[in-house]
């Protein structure tokens, strides 16, 4: 599934000013002095990072989390409240690992979060801010879900 979601957004930030990372590039929200390793997070324009350290950046303007059993309490209410707290974001994507299910939060034109969820094969995931879509069943691609593998519907 990270792979697959991966893959995806690559493709289609090319040629544009955004750039995805993995699970490896540490962030940091200076306004609660959080330090977290989000699963995805985009950065347009120029990142930027930490002063002291090269290796933890901050502002990013989507991030992305893989929920799994372990995880989807804390990534659905104290992390995403953590997060809400960093200026540039503009969207927080939830993809959940066990069943299709897809929740897309993104700030509306008044500077709410506003919450758009996808729980069919056929819907596909809007990356408002970043103006462009990727088909659910591209992120769900060879994924076992409940004793089924998720195969291409094309």
């Amino acid at each position: 599934m990270f792979s697959n979601l991966f893959l995806e957004i690559g493709n289609s930030l090319k040629g544009r000013p955004c750039r995805p990372y993995g699970s490896d590039k540490r962030m940091n929200i200076p306004e609660n002095t959080l330090f977290t390793y989000p699963d995805i997070s985009i950065y347009c324009n120029e990142i930027k990072h930490l002063e002291e350290d090269e290796n933890t950046a901050l502002l990013p303007t989507v991030i992305i989390e893989i929920l799994s059993p372990s995880t989807k309490i804390y990534d659905r209410g104290n992390k995403f409240k953590l997060y809400r707290d960093i200026p540039s974001l503009k969207e927080y994507i939830l993809i959940d690992s066990e069943s299709i299910s897809v929740e897309a939060f993104y700030v509306n034109e008044k500077q709410n979060w506003e919450l758009k969820e996808s729980r069919a094969i056929s819907d596909a995931l809007t990356f408002v801010s970043l103006g462009f879509k990727i088909q659910l069943e591209d992120i769900y691609y060879r994924v076992k879900l409940e004793s089924k593998t998720v195969a291409p519907t094309k």
